[in-house]
């Protein structure tokens, strides 16, 4: 009599382990599905997509079968490589300037200002990417401009005779980037930074370290990962960038996004821009692998 009821609460518990893993099982597929979707639908076939039709010839020339003519043509017109060379350049730049703008920003937020101050520095550095980046851009170019506020300024105070143009150079260009990438650099960095448990600083000071060595020996190697993963960030957002380079840089500021939309829309050749997207890729991953092989550090660690 006494094997019964054991035995049939073994089945029952068996049952309900079953129930419980179907229902992990759908509610796995539930949430799983619509991102594999987004995710194939949107991202891996256009880019698969682009990557066949970047080696195929261009329609005009009516031929068939596999080239690599499109990405020939790279090499050989030194306006595409160095203008590559020149994004490249100006975009580490950029987020040099960004890592030395956005650090001391974040170890104020985090280290440094009570909750309310921390609050509201917060909500003042989410505020400005509220809005669309062409209204953060056009902006700028209010303010730089020949009749902007810097100019009425200036003239006022006797400093300048006459209004002089800002905009449409490298510099103009630069503050640009800077300015819209400059929360994707702060967050990575506060999050870490967050993370640094204060008894460690005063532990060195206590030891009567400085602050040079604080910063060299426990704040910067503590918030590396952060450092790497909004480098990273920065990098690939202005590298990619276009609106504010054709905006702010003007006619002599070339960028390589310049480049990929001149082949898409100006001249119809897709196989062309095809291309160059994806050397566009392929080169700023070999950037960036060079920079994590230089820091000493791993994907892992960044993404963490």
């Amino acid at each position: 009599m006494p094997v019964f009821p054991y035995a049939l609460k073994i089945r029952v518990l068996r049952f309900m382990a079953a129930r419980k893993k179907i229902r992990i099982k759908w509610s796995f597929w539930i949430f799983f599905t619509p991102v594999f979707l987004w995710l194939f639908l949107l991202i891996v076939l256009p880019h698969v997509e682009l990557l066949r039709m970047s080696f195929a010839h261009s329609t005009y020339h009516g031929r068939s079968g596999a080239t690599l003519s499109n990405y020939g043509a790279f090499f050989s017109e030194p306006v595409y490589w160095l203008t590559f060379a020149r994004t490249a350049a100006y975009s580490v730049l950029v987020t040099f300037l960004v890592l030395l703008i956005a650090f001391p920003v974040a170890f104020y937020i985090a280290k440094i200002a009570n909750s309310k101050v921390k609050n509201f520095l917060s909500i003042l550095l989410l505020i400005p990417f509220w809005v669309s980046e062409i209204i953060r851009v056009y902006g700028w170019m209010i303010i730089l401009r020949e009749s902007g506020i810097i100019n009425r300024i200036m003239i006022r105070l006797g400093l300048w005779k006459e209004p002089v143009e800002m905009l449409y150079n490298d510099a103009a260009m630069i503050m640009g980037l800077v300015y819209t990438s400059m929360l994707f650099m702060i967050i990575p960095i506060l999050g870490v930074m967050q993370s640094l448990d204060d008894s460690y600083i005063q532990a060195a000071c206590d030891l009567g370290a400085g602050k040079i060595v604080i910063w060299k020996k426990i704040i910067i190697p503590h918030c590396a990962p952060g450092i790497m993963s909004g480098s990273i960030m920065v990098f690939m957002m202005v590298l990619g960038s276009y609106l504010t380079p054709n905006l702010m840089g003007g006619k002599n500021s070339l960028w390589f996004t310049q480049q990929i939309y001149n082949q898409f829309i100006v001249y119809f050749n897709w196989n062309q821009g095809s291309a160059f997207g994806f050397l566009l890729l392929i080169m700023s991953s070999i950037i960036i692998g060079a920079a994590l092989k230089l820091t000493g550090q791993g994907l892992k660690d960044v993404v963490k």
